[in-house]
């Protein structure tokens, strides 16, 4: 198993090129299954997830054909069969995803519950129910959700969300381009990956309106077209890369990205002494050599603070002048980097949903376990600015959502490698 090596103490300074964003990417390969000809995505980032969905394509009979330039071709008319197999989605929740696109367009749909778990508080209860009002049958059987279209396809409906979920508004919004008569989704979530999904589905023929606020409005047509469509860049792994150069006192431009997407987090970062100056496709940030403000924050869905951003402005806090507040309110369970981080030495007390962060000049070099996808990018940014050497093991959690993640901190001069376990 590869872990990250690194040698705290440098100060990142240079450019670098954002990939396109894995939260947005998952829900349009998935949409690609509602369409009559082949679509054509670009801009998609190397990763496992995508990897895994790819896959999921393949196991269904739909052979996605890779061109150059991060292009794919895929065209759902080959499709096989309509079971997305536990041993697949067991390894990504996105995986609920193709769920509301297949019950859509073909009918039919049977998907393994995403990691096993069971019907109940976890958020697949919204998406079953979603469906539910539009008309499908639904039954949840050997761990799989069996989701079939009433005859004539499925029908418009309005659907309120009782909590704001991400992919339960993408997995709607998909089913209802196709769904007869018009769907009205209230309390939707307002993500830009949401938006840009609505965007690729415009391009293939759908008729959608209100997407980027609380209430969608769909239209449905009797066929998606052929589309060519380029991915969003990924708004989270810009903000990791600024976060990463405010920890070291360092300075950093990203080229190929929307600053438009992450108003709140630049202002946070502006909050902790950083210069930021922004351009249509590119963001900049220079500390001038100074340290870091703490800052306080409190996760909510778009547009306040992300909670993916959380685990990174907790690594800055540990080192930042002062103490900061952070609170969590979209989920549960996610401070687990706080104990990792303490072995370094950062002064974290968490009560409850909050965590108090009394930063210290300099985190100390230690083996630290990754535990998610963002808490192993936190890991990493507070081994940047640590005394010695950081071993972060685990780091199959990062390589779900960074592309090349050591090869660009390399590019902006940090000390960092891949080794094997």
């Amino acid at each position: 198993m590869d872990k990250l090596m690194i040698t705290g103490g440098n100060r990142l300074d240079g450019e670098i090129r954002i990939s396109g964003a894995k939260n947005s990417a998952l829900p349009i390969l998935a949409a690609t299954l509602l369409a009559d000809d082949a679509v054509t995505i670009a801009n998609l980032p190397h990763l496992h997830d995508i990897t895994t969905m790819i896959e999921l394509f393949g196991r269904m009979g739909v052979q996605p054909v890779v061109g150059d330039k991060l292009n794919i071709e895929i065209n759902p008319t080959s499709i096989t069969t309509l079971v997305a197999p536990y041993e697949l989605v067991k390894t990504m929740r996105a995986s609920i995803l193709v769920l509301g696109p297949m019950v859509a367009h073909f009918g039919y749909a049977e998907v393994a519950l995403p990691g096993g778990c069971a019907i109940g508080s976890r958020p697949v209860d919204l998406h079953i129910r979603g469906l539910e009002a539009m008309g499908a049958e639904i039954t949840v059987d050997g761990g799989y959700i069996k989701a079939r279209a009433p005859q004539g396809g499925l029908r418009g409906a309005h659907y309120s969300f009782d909590t704001i979920s991400v992919t339960g508004t993408e997995n709607i919004l998909m089913a209802a381009t196709l769904a007869k008569g018009q769907t009205v989704i209230s309390n939707a979530a307002r993500e830009p990956e949401v938006v840009d999904l609505a965007e690729c589905l415009i391009a293939m023929g759908a008729q959608i309106r209100g997407h980027g606020t609380d209430t969608i409005t769909i239209d449905g047509v009797d066929r998606l077209h052929g589309a060519h469509y380029s991915v969003m860049p990924d708004r989270i792994e810009t903000g990791t890369f600024l976060v990463a150069g405010a920890v070291t006192r360092g300075r950093v431009r990203l080229k190929d990205t929307d600053p438009g997407t992450m108003e709140a987090v630049l202002l946070k970062l502006e909050e902790a002494g950083a210069q930021i100056e922004t351009g249509k496709n590119w963001v900049g940030l220079d500390m001038k050599g100074n340290r870091p403000k703490a800052v306080n924050l409190r996760t909510a869905p778009y547009p306040a603070f992300p909670t993916d951003m959380q685990a990174q402005f907790m690594a800055m806090n540990a080192v930042a002048e002062g103490t900061g507040t952070v609170i969590e309110t979209v989920f549960e369970n996610r401070f687990m980097h706080v104990q990792e981080m303490r072995r370094m030495g950062a002064q974290i007390q968490v009560e409850g949903n909050t965590a108090i962060v009394t930063g210290v000049d300099r985190l100390k070099g230690a083996p630290v376990m990754a535990t998610d996808l963002r808490a192993s990018a936190s890991l990493v940014i507070a081994g940047l600015w640590a005394d010695g050497d950081t071993l972060v093991d685990r780091i199959y959690h990062i390589d779900r959502g960074y592309e090349c993640i050591e090869e660009k901190l390399q590019m902006l001069g940090a000390s960092i490698r891949r080794v094997s376990a």
